[in-house]
């Protein structure tokens, strides 16, 4: 299984308890971590010995170039975000297949379906949020794609490598950009969708791309049955989306006493004997 990341120093600790849950929730036999990087992480050591202790491969993937560096960055988002949009050009060319994730992500069931899915002619799978509000039809028309089936989130993107090389451009990204960059709320986001969202196949987000923020509603669509039992059982991802942050003391939402747990098992990582 190769997953990928784009972070910076700031999120390194976030990165690996993400990858404890991932080891020892999914059934992949191998891993492949990517993490695309500015420049050389700090903690570079610490990630790479980590992995090794999970059984899993570290690839550090510093970009070199400054292909984004007039494109619009918050402090909320970096320019690393952008990273996964170009992802195929930083990668090897024998990666066929990649699974990108944020690090606001835990990962509770197991990833395998996800990652074995087959996109048929798409070039990614992702999750939409967009039944939890009434923005699905705002969003194509401020972003000019009215092909695209919804709007998705780009915290979980199945990629087919293959695919993407042959039709996705760079120019075609930074031409976007320039026409359209003071609107651009969620910018990586937007782009994605702006660009390429009728070429994502849409997947549950009640499994691999579950809204943290979001409890009531899950629970109102679903006529009760989405229940927190029912997330334990079924839901692979539980991404903590939004400014709240799970990792941060004062942050007491539904969930924060597991990531509380992961977190805890990844800064004790030498105390665990076996996964």
């Amino acid at each position: 299984m190769n997953l990928l990341f784009a972070i910076d120093d700031n999120v390194t600790q976030q990165l690996m308890t993400t990858l404890l849950s991932i080891k020892i929730n999914s059934s992949a036999e191998k891993y492949s971590v990517y993490v695309i990087q500015d420049k050389k992480l700090r903690e570079t050591e610490k990630i790479k010995s980590f992995c090794q202790k999970l059984g899993m491969h570290y690839h550090p993937v510093i970009i070199e170039d400054d292909q984004f560096d007039s494109a619009p960055t918050t402090d909320r988002y970096p320019k690393t975000i952008y990273y996964r949009l170009l992802a195929y050009k930083y990668l090897t060319k024998n990666v066929k297949r990649i699974l990108y994730l944020d690090i606001d992500i835990l990962v509770i069931n197991d990833l395998k379906p996800l990652y074995s899915l087959d996109l048929k002619d798409y070039w990614y799978a992702a999750a939409s949020h967009t039944s939890l509000d009434v923005t699905d039809d705002l969003n194509k028309l401020r972003l000019g794609n009215y092909e695209a089936e919804s709007y998705y989130n780009s915290g979980v993107i199945l990629m087919d490598l293959m695919a993407i090389r042959e039709h996705v451009k760079a120019e075609d990204i930074f031409s976007y950009i320039n026409k359209r960059g003071r609107t651009l709320l969620l910018p990586d986001q937007d782009i994605l969708n702006g660009l390429y969202g009728q070429n994502i196949m849409k997947i549950s987000d009640e499994i691999y791309n579950y809204d943290a923020r979001m409890n009531p509603f899950y629970f109102a669509k679903s006529n009760g049955a989405w229940n927190i039992d029912w997330v334990i059982d079924n839901t692979a991802i539980l991404h903590f989306c939004g400014r709240d942050k799970p990792w941060r003391p004062e942050y007491k939402e539904r969930f924060s006493g597991l990531y509380k747990h992961y977190q805890h098992r990844a800064k004790n990582i030498n105390k665990i004997i076996s996964l």
